[in-house]
């Protein structure tokens, strides 16, 4: 029996727009890294709760600069990097790609020391634990599709959801969490350098170009921008939960002890994170959790730096190529990544290198966020362009954002050097 061109056409359109599903996701899942792991948990070590309205307060934050990311590259089928170029000039499309390749870099630094950290705790040397993992992505990538790669990385990601179920165990007290957000210290310059990190670790330079270069890659379009939005918007949530949550663990164990006292390193987070648990379990589900903010974040991250540079410099840049067909794509692909193993099987100290690189993601965010702007206001067509009171609202949040984190960052640092 035939099926009605309505219902055939209804069963297609609904294909359609699922097939859109993936980017958003993706993105928002390796938002919240092992870095952004890392500073979460070191913030509610140091300071309780007093950092958790500004996770909730970044949540649509998050998703206005991810929406028009996806608007631009849905509207337009262009790339982040190539819309610079087009319309501001090679020189700006260059300042660009760089201030992505030193976010991208320090990204993967943040990845692979979590996953050295991870490592640590099982007795195996960072560098062994970073070459296997350098050494895996490698391999999926040079001999996977875009598609097997979106399916690797939202497993991976959805291992964060761990950090939830631990924050639960942690059984947080509404009182202390009032109380906490009662006395807020905006003049101390430890505080505010933390602001700055969580800023930095949820609005990350890198994010805008991988969104928008994901969904020309994947070949979508504009009649997929409605179920993109929800798509970006519920992963919103869903990273901020996740950054939540690990806070809130720290601050039920160390932070109501009110000492300001940091962690060292990843051994530290992790017997912090588990105390309600057991020893196996809790390391178990601690290890499955940044493992997967590692590991998806890695992916994303590393893919973004070919990606970006790519659009500016006009190489090949599609998964979709064979290594000889884009060897300057798969290159600087893997040269970032190898760098990236590097600097973290060096020994360095983790956790401060983490937390210091969500600082200067921060400090890129006003160059990212004025071309964002910039793009959405003249790269596309009048009934998508951000124009009327929205631009109003959206261009005083996002100079709000980046402003704020420069100067935190700025006081925090003078403060630092004064003392």
């Amino acid at each position: 029996m035939s099926r009605s061109p309505t219902l055939m056409s209804s069963r297609a359109r609904w294909l359609l727009l699922l097939s859109g599903l993936g980017p958003g996701l993706i993105v928002m899942l390796a938002d919240t890294d092992a870095g952004s792991i890392i500073t979460a948990a070191q913030s509610g070590a140091v300071w309780g709760y007093r950092l958790l309205p500004l996770q909730l307060l970044l949540v649509p934050v998050l998703f206005l600069v991810q929406e028009l990311t996806l608007r631009l590259g849905l509207v337009t089928g262009r790339g982040h990097g190539e819309l610079i170029r087009d319309h501001f000039g090679a020189g700006w499309a260059w300042l660009s790609a760089g201030t992505l390749v030193i976010a991208c870099v320090g990204a993967l630094i943040s990845e692979l020391s979590g996953m050295a950290g991870v490592g640590l705790l099982f007795g195996i040397p960072a560098w062994q634990t970073v070459s296997v993992v350098v050494a895996g992505i490698l391999l999926m990538v040079l001999t996977g599709s875009y598609r097997a790669v979106e399916r690797v990385a939202v497993l991976f990601g959805l291992f964060e959801l761990a950090f939830i179920y631990i924050a639960f165990t942690c059984r947080p007290e509404p009182s202390a969490i009032i109380a906490d957000i009662r006395h807020i210290p905006f003049a101390n310059a430890d505080f505010l350098y933390l602001v700055t990190a969580n800023i930095g670790a949820v609005i990350m330079p890198w994010m805008v170009f991988f969104q928008q270069s994901a969904v020309v890659e994947k070949g979508m379009g504009v009649t997929q921008l409605r179920l993109a939005r929800i798509e970006t918007g519920v992963g919103a949530l869903v990273t901020q939960s996740v950054m939540a949550a690990v806070l809130i663990s720290t601050a039920a164990t160390l932070g109501k002890l009110d000492n300001h006292a940091p962690l060292n390193n990843v051994q530290e987070i992790s017997q912090t994170l588990v105390p309600y648990m057991g020893r196996l379990l809790g390391r178990v589900v601690f290890v499955v959790g940044i493992t997967g903010a590692a590991m998806v974040a890695a992916i994303v991250v590393s893919l973004t730096a070919a990606w970006g540079v790519g659009e500016v410099a006009g190489y090949r840049r599609s998964l979709a190529d064979h290594p000889r067909q884009a060897p300057w794509f798969y290159g600087v692909f893997a040269t970032c990544l190898c760098l990236g193993g590097a600097l973290v099987a060096s020994g360095i100290d983790l956790v401060s290198l983490s937390v210091a690189v969500e600082v200067v993601n921060a400090m890129l965010l006003p160059i990212v966020l004025s071309f964002l702007y910039l793009l959405a206001r003249t790269a596309l067509p009048p009934e998508y362009r951000l124009q009327g009171l929205y631009g109003g609202v959206t261009a005083a949040i996002l100079a709000l954002t980046a402003g704020f984190g420069i100067v935190s960052a700025l006081f925090s640092l003078l403060q630092g050097s004064a003392d």
